[in-house]
């Protein structure tokens, strides 16, 4: 078993191939267990402390 770590990221959608890139190049050793990222449509985020909604959460 390889062990396994879990990343959670939620950028603004303009930002989503720069991030994406970035991990992959960051991450990427060639051997098994370099992961995979995938990339998901967030519909609503909000800031529990503020109430920020969507953009103005992220």
């Amino acid at each position: 078993m390889v062990p396994k770590v879990r990343i959670e990221i939620v950028v603004d959608d303009g930002d989503v191939d720069a991030v994406t890139d970035a991990i992959i190049s960051a991450a990427q050793t060639g051997q098994i267990g370099d992961g995979k990222v995938w990339v998901s449509p967030v519909d609503s985020v909000v800031r529990v402390r503020t109430g920020d909604r969507d953009e103005l959460a992220i």
